[in-house]
């Protein structure tokens, strides 16, 4: 932001300090759009890459609130109609609680000049697809084959290098959904991964919080994990020995939305920013290091690291019906940390 703003950005908060008044959002040059953005790497990455571009683009100035999902939720539904920010960022299962809960304003991809660049599918009246991400099995190829199915995570030699997350992220649900269905469950009956993983608990490498899985990878507690391209990415750029495996059944695949907020106050300016997001040249720099983000746009060429050729190849790859398992995913968050993570 402008230094001017910054000052206009404090004089309007003290002087509605000094009168009492209680705001729900600081008042932003005109030219501005506030988004909220998940802590982090992302936070980074739009930092450095998406802020300049929507300067030099449009000369609007973007303001992050670096908010995970369920906060921007929680935040939404306080607000009541005043939201703090102009656009979400979520992922599947909290993008339907958001349709769900009324907190998004209709969505016009026609507004956006790069929607044409998009795999069918991925604007709607709801919002507009970011970024992919795709999900399947992390391994050090020094230490391990390549793993072929996700029954071979609980047998030898992989179940004693095997590190564990639980249902917290999407990326930990739908593995552990894919293991579960590995061993005759679906995607609404995860009882096999529990009768299977209490089999062999003695036997694995450890148990990690999802933030945690990328650092205990890399110091070597364990060789083998479920995980996202990003990630892979992310480590071997460390110089870390990591590849990634498709399972047999198939990789996973789920889509990063953005939405504008029930009554955002700059949707104009919020237009010109997805549309910034998803053009080609901000793509193709949030898929390279340090970063790894799956791109959206046809016209990016993939990186070769990616385990597809095209984005048209995701059409292929296993997907997830959120709205089913949204109501069952607290108990099972519940009953991970009870039997598994005790």
């Amino acid at each position: 932001m402008a230094p001017h703003s910054i000052g206009r950005r404090a004089f309007t908060i003290g002087a509605a300090a000094a009168s009492g008044l209680a705001l729900t959002r600081p008042a932003w040059a005109k030219g501005s759009v506030t988004s909220a953005i998940y802590p982090g790497s992302w936070d980074e990455a739009y930092r450095g890459i998406v802020a300049p571009a929507l300067k030099r683009a449009h000369d609007i100035d973007l303001e992050m609130q670096p908010l995970f999902a369920v906060d921007q939720i929680a935040k939404a539904k306080a607000a009541r109609g005043a939201p703090t920010f102009d656009v979400f960022v979520l992922d599947p299962g909290p993008r339907v609680t958001g349709i769900n809960d009324g907190l998004f304003e209709t969505f016009d991809p026609t507004k956006l000049g790069n929607a044409g660049k998009l795999p069918a599918g991925l604007a709607d009246d709801k919002g507009t697809t970011v970024a992919a991400q795709v999900v399947g099995i992390g391994y050090n190829p020094k230490k391990l084959p390549a793993p072929r199915a996700w029954t071979d995570l609980f047998k030898e030699p992989f179940v004693s290098r095997l590190g564990l997350t639980g249902f917290q992220t999407t990326f930990g649900t739908v593995s552990i959904i894919e293991i579960a269905k590995a061993f005759g469950g679906s995607e609404t009956n995860v009882e096999p991964f529990f009768t299977e993983i209490k089999k062999v608990l003695p036997q694995i490498a450890g148990i990690g919080a999802p933030a945690g899985m990328p650092g205990l990878f890399q110091q070597g507690q364990f060789d083998v994990m479920y995980t996202n391209t990003q990630t892979v990415g992310t480590l071997r750029g460390r110089g870390v020995d990591i590849e990634f495996a498709s399972p047999e059944s198939g990789a996973i695949a789920f889509f990063t939305t953005m939405h504008l907020a029930k009554g955002a106050a700059e949707p104009a300016n919020a237009y010109k920013y997805l549309d910034t997001v998803i053009g080609k040249d901000v793509q193709e720099a949030l898929m390279k290091a340090p970063y790894f983000l799956v791109p959206v746009n046809r016209d990016v060429p993939l990186d070769p690291s990616l385990p597809m050729k095209s984005l048209d190849e995701m059409s292929k790859f296993v997907r997830h019906d959120w709205s089913k398992i949204n109501p069952l995913r607290a108990s099972w968050i519940e009953r991970f940390n009870k039997e598994v993570a005790k």
